[in-house]
């Protein structure tokens, strides 16, 4: 595996949501950087996450944030809308990596690369990148809460989960979520939005 100062990991978050941006964060961090309890942000709890973001952004040579809004998703597909947002991750980046280590994905970026399956458990840049991806997005979802309480967003984060469904049953779709994900694109065509 390529390590060094110059090395982006970079992972993605939010991609089987049915509201909000997908979220990609690139984080560079140096060879001799030790952060205790990095991991892939799916097993840690919230409070775990939240301290290691704070961790991360203290002590990472570089952070870069990218996003692609639900309706840059609808008008192409997820696929195309998490590259583009791994692309804008990178190019947030207050330095230029030479390496990019992706979890699961390649990007067209005239950078050298690595996919690696399961890259949050192979490489600590890229756990760090999926923990500052997660809780920018669930930062955004808990917001976004505030403005549409009927969903529960701050419970499931967008998943499509049974109480997200039933909300979406009971209170139609807001302007964030999804229109090309299932079950929403087959309520648009029973009711007029």
């Amino acid at each position: 595996m390529k390590t060094g100062t110059n090395s982006a990991g970079i992972d993605k978050v939010g991609r089987g949501a049915l509201v909000g941006p997908v979220v990609v964060s690139s984080v560079i961090l140096s060879k001799d950087c030790y952060i205790p309890g990095l991991n892939d942000s799916k097993k840690l709890s919230r409070k775990v996450r939240e301290e290691l973001y704070e961790d991360i952004m203290e002590k990472a040579i570089a952070v870069g944030i990218g996003k692609a809004s639900a309706e840059e998703i609808d008008n192409t597909n997820i696929y195309v809308g998490t590259k583009e947002a791994m692309i804008r991750s990178v190019q947030e980046l207050s330095q230029s990596p030479d390496f990019l280590l992706i979890d699961a994905m390649q990007i067209d970026i005239p950078i050298p690369q690595e996919s690696l399956i399961h890259g949050d458990s192979h490489s600590a840049s890229i756990a760090a990148a999926s923990i500052i991806a997660k809780v920018t997005r669930d930062r955004w979802m808990m917001k976004l809460a505030e403005s549409y309480p009927d969903y529960g967003f701050e419970q499931h984060m967008g998943y499509g989960t049974k109480q997200h469904i039933q909300a979406i049953h009971d209170y139609g779709i807001c302007i964030h979520h999804r229109k090309s994900f299932s079950p929403i694109k087959e309520l648009i065509k029973t009711i007029d939005y």
